[in-house]
């Protein structure tokens, strides 16, 4: 088969990769995941060693999926702890797997990168092989799009896992005031007292893109972003130099809003557009202020996505106080192989029970939007 593994995407030119492309969102792109590798961010240490699939056919590049075997299961969002866990009581072995994903963001797109169907397909019909030969136990594609979705069900032994986001959309907002005049009253008032909230403390915003940030910028954002992991006592995923990285690899997808109280920036909030959306990733604050996560984190990305005329706001995982204020469900797919023909019938069963939740819970959700009803 004329499928074959690089550790590195040195091994593979951005040229080639971006070709495979179908869309401008910015995590698939060779520059993003290559200063994931090269930063440190992934590697040694970290449970996260690059493994990416590549299709060749004729000296040409026909398909690859960005794969990593993975020691353990953090920094994916699609949640396996249990069946982890279960592995462990039964005696089964579970890790190393590997995961096709983006690493660290929850962020639905192509995953299996193809110049065609066919190619995709060659390059998914090798991989059952591959985690045998290798001593994997399992292959799992996180936050998958459609095209994904279509080749993994047409591939036998594959099963799909539902989970629930909450995105914004833009329906053509003149400007936030507009988007307001949608809500209920109660809802509305609620939101227009938290930005007063966040005024009325001496709190101004700025908006910087990629090739106006400075180093001594990304040290407060990584400052920043560290902080939130930090008053949990975890380690950051991201390494300092993956931001200087990447703002001199695609400063022009990358946009930081910064708080500032007087000449002091307070906090910041980091984010990346592409093909029409605003992708909220990585927020901190260095002192506490009353109601400036919302402010910074939401209400600033949809006063941009307005004026810059971007559809969508994918603000990240998790979702009750995003549904608050007007983000609605979007169900995310994943797909999962497993060889333990015990563990892969498990979950089977485990599947198909979760997903009747997640359809419930995604319903439940769409009626507690916070927008006037229509008539």
């Amino acid at each position: 088969m004329p499928v074959h593994v690089v550790d590195s995407l040195k091994a593979v030119s951005a040229e080639r990769w971006d070709a495979l492309l179908a869309d401008e969102q910015p995590f698939l792109r060779h520059a993003f995941l290559a200063s994931l590798e090269d930063s440190g961010s992934l590697g040694a240490g970290t449970g996260w060693q690059a493994e990416h699939l590549l299709f060749e056919d004729a000296g040409q590049l026909r398909a690859a999926m960005p794969a990593y075997r993975k020691w353990h299961s953090y920094g994916e969002y699609v949640f396996d702890h249990g069946w982890a866990n279960a592995c462990r009581r039964a005696g089964i072995g579970y890790y190393p797997k590997l995961l096709a994903a983006v690493p660290f963001s929850p962020v639905s797109g192509a995953r299996i990168l193809a110049s065609s169907a066919e190619a995709g397909a060659t390059l998914l019909e090798g991989l059952p092989a591959y985690l045998q030969g290798e001593g994997l136990s399992s292959a799992h594609v996180n936050f998958t799009d459609p095209a994904a979705d279509v080749l993994l069900a047409g591939q036998p032994g594959w099963l799909q896992r539902l989970g629930c986001q909450f995105h914004w959309h833009n329906r053509g907002y003149r400007d936030f005031q507009d988007f307001l005049d949608t809500l209920s009253s109660r809802k509305r008032k609620q939101m227009r007292k938290e930005r007063e909230q966040v005024a009325g403390q001496g709190i101004e915003f700025e908006w910087l893109g990629g090739a106006q940030m400075s180093e001594a910028l990304w040290d407060f954002v990584y400052a920043c972003y560290s902080n939130t992991y930090e008053v949990r006592g975890q380690a950051p995923y991201l390494t300092r130099e993956f931001f200087s990285l990447l703002g001199q690899r695609m400063p022009e997808a990358i946009r930081v809003v910064l708080a500032r109280q007087g000449a002091r920036p307070v906090a910041m909030a980091f984010s990346l557009v592409g093909g029409g959306s605003f992708y909220g990733r990585y927020w901190g604050c260095l002192a506490e202020f009353d109601r400036l996560h919302f402010e910074t984190c939401f209400y600033q990305g949809m006063d941009y996505a307005i004026a810059h005329g971007l559809q969508r706001f994918d603000a990240g995982a998790q979702g009750e106080h995003k549904l608050i204020r007007g983000f609605e469900p979007q169900i995310t797919h994943s797909w999962h192989y497993l060889l333990h023909p015990g563990l892969k019938e498990a979950v089977q069963d485990f599947l198909e029970q979760e997903r009747v939740g997640v359809l419930a819970y995604a319903e439940e959700a769409r009626q507690a939007l916070p927008y006037r009803a229509e008539g």
